[in-house]
């Protein structure tokens, strides 16, 4: 049987961006795994499951999938889980993740080991994108130096930011995902004129934000393949 594991915030995880590849993984009979840095179940962004926000048909979907997942409300700490064996890593986007997700230790050798070895695939979405301009590979240079990818873009976060950098439950988005991925030599391209924006470079797939979700789990599937 196949094996995946979720590695998902416990600041905020954006619903769609779970749910989508969750399912998709589920209906096609993996073994799923759910992870969060300390063992403690992820917290929703309840923007993602705001029918204002998202629409109703969405809304109820995360609600639902976030409610009543038990691999959800019962995850393992990052700590105790490893790469080996599952034949994904997935990483849900959401701005918590910069606050979590992204500067876990042991988040990044998941992602490491997930895409050094000959079999693993990783499926990184939206803020979670983040998470490459901090992971080293086993030669110490940047995981995503020279790699093609997308993610959340700095002309939407424009759009959500103040002029001080601060969300809007006040707190400071300490960085922002696609400067700090260029920085670290990745290859940025949020196809911002696209519906959708996945991009597959080796054993790392990319996905820019909720809309790209569905797309991304079934590229996810297709590299399996």
């Amino acid at each position: 049987m196949s094996r995946a594991l979720f590695v998902v915030s416990e600041e905020g995880y954006w619903g769609e961006e779970c749910a989508e590849p969750l399912t998709t993984l589920d209906s096609e009979g993996f073994d799923i795994t759910v992870a969060t840095p300390s063992g403690s179940p992820p917290v929703l962004d309840e923007r993602s499951a705001d029918p204002d926000e998202v629409g109703k048909e969405t809304a109820t979907f995360v609600r639902d999938v976030h409610e009543n997942d038990d691999r959800l409300n019962d995850p393992e700490p990052l700590a105790a889980v490893d790469a080996e064996g599952y034949d994904a890593v997935v990483f849900p986007g959401g701005h918590g993740t910069a606050w979590d997700v992204n500067q876990d230790r042991d988040a990044r050798r998941l992602l490491r080991n997930a895409v050094a070895g000959d079999d693993g695939k990783a499926l990184v979405v939206c803020h979670a994108v983040g998470i490459l301009a901090f992971t080293r590979d086993d030669d110490g240079g940047f995981l995503v130096d020279g790699r093609a990818v997308t993610g959340f873009p700095n002309a939407w976060e424009e759009g959500i930011v103040d002029d001080h950098g601060r969300m809007p439950d006040g707190r400071k988005l300490p960085y922002w995902v696609e400067e700090e991925v260029e920085a670290a030599g990745g290859d940025w391209d949020a196809e911002l004129d696209a519906d959708t924006s996945v991009t597959v470079d080796g054993d790392l797939v990319t996905a820019r934000g909720p809309e790209s979700s569905a797309a991304a789990a079934d590229a996810l599937l297709d590299e399996l393949d």
